[in-house]
């Protein structure tokens, strides 16, 4: 994990879950996969990866 954004309680990255979602798996089907985390954790990890990418400035070179 090393300092990578974690679900709270857990040691799934957010990382994970997005990769999860990206290779077309549902949120119903990466709960099943996943025991220890709901739905509102999926929604977190969406949202924060959301705020993060907001923040990003791009440099012109």
């Amino acid at each position: 994990m090393l300092g990578k954004p974690v679900i709270k309680g857990t040691r799934i990255t957010v990382e994970l879950i997005l990769e999860r979602l990206g290779e077309g798996l549902s949120i119903e089907e990466i709960l099943t996969a996943t025991p220890g985390i709901v739905r509102d954790d999926i929604l977190a990890c969406l949202s924060y990866s959301s705020e993060v990418i907001s923040r990003e400035s791009l440099l012109a070179s």
